[in-house]
């Protein structure tokens, strides 16, 4: 064996481990990789892709699936109660501003230099590690018409509460004041993040220039906190629009469908009706509509949202 074929195979005797440990790399790259890629295909894209086939279908969920066309879309656009439920939907998203004031506000509050601040920032963040069940519960009691904090509160200023649950009237107004509430804790550390991050070099600027606390917070405050406010906004409105526990435990969807949301109708077809094409092509309806209003927000935020 002359010296070329001596180094040859000298060489290739080092080349085969690198690729058998390449290999190897690979290989508990893929293992690694595989379990979210298995958990998206089975709780995310399979049930996607037959809630759309369903939705084109006649489907108890028991018997095989009926083709039927677009028939469930037409029944869909012809329906009163989903409309009316689209309606409701939207009404309760009124919780959204109204919960991004109070949580600017709280924040703003918050973010002064005082004693014990920090128990006050862990009280109002504590509803949000809390069970969302527990927490309607405890507000099912404060609206109650007979003996809850409530309309005992104020009685004592002389007015009469009204029957908050249980009226047509007033159901929907107690759930927006119920959801701004329930988003207080989470969107108030986000704006105390975004404020602490707005430089102080700016309203030392706009001292010298002789600028007021409200010039200071419309025109450095707010323009400089507008991607957190983007970020809550549209993740509060997908919340919102699917919210579906507190409508549950509080109402009932009542009284007479006046807090029936379109996410509590979508269950009630699939599983008190057992029309889960039916309740598919609702929930299509609806992931587009949020996707729509994802959009939408996105295209409107280039004339208000400052990344600089």
């Amino acid at each position: 064996m002359n010296q070329w074929e001596a180094s040859t195979i000298d060489l290739s005797t080092k080349i085969k481990p690198k690729k058998r440990r390449k290999h190897k790399e690979y290989l508990l790259a893929y293992a690694f990789i595989s379990t979210p890629i298995l958990g998206f295909l089975t709780f995310w894209f399979i049930p996607l892709a037959f809630s759309g086939y369903v939705s084109f279908t006649n489907y108890s969920g028991y018997q095989a699936p009926v083709p039927n066309g677009v028939a469930n879309y037409v029944r869909l656009a012809n329906d009163p109660l989903f409309w009316k439920t689209l309606f409701n939907t939207f009404y309760a998203a009124l919780s959204v501003p109204i919960g991004m004031v109070l949580a600017l506000v709280i924040a703003m509050a918050l973010n002064q230099k005082i004693r014990g601040i920090s128990f006050f920032r862990t009280a109002f963040f504590l509803p949000t590690v809390s069970s969302v069940v527990a927490l309607t519960l405890l507000w099912k009691w404060i609206f109650n018409a007979d003996y809850g904090l409530l309309n005992y509160l104020l009685s004592l200023i002389g007015i009469q509460g009204p029957a908050w649950l249980s009226s047509e009237q007033w159901a929907m107004p107690a759930m927006i004041i119920q959801g701004s509430w329930s988003g207080l804790g989470l969107n108030m550390v986000l704006y105390l993040a975004a404020l602490q991050n707005v430089p102080k070099s700016f309203y030392e600027a706009a001292d010298i220039d002789g600028a007021g606390g409200w010039q200071k917070f419309t025109r450095i405050t707010i323009p400089c906190i507008s991607p957190t406010t983007l970020y809550i906004l549209i993740t509060s409105m997908i919340s919102s629009i699917q919210d579906f526990p507190r409508f549950q435990v509080m109402t009932e969807g009542g009284p007479n469908y006046s807090t029936t949301t379109i996410v509590y109708y979508l269950y009630q077809n699939a599983f008190d009706y057992l029309d889960m094409g039916y309740a598919s092509a609702m929930a299509w309806i609806l992931g587009l509509l949020l996707m729509a209003i994802t959009l939408l927000n996105f295209w409107i935020s280039r004339r208000w949202v400052h990344y600089e």
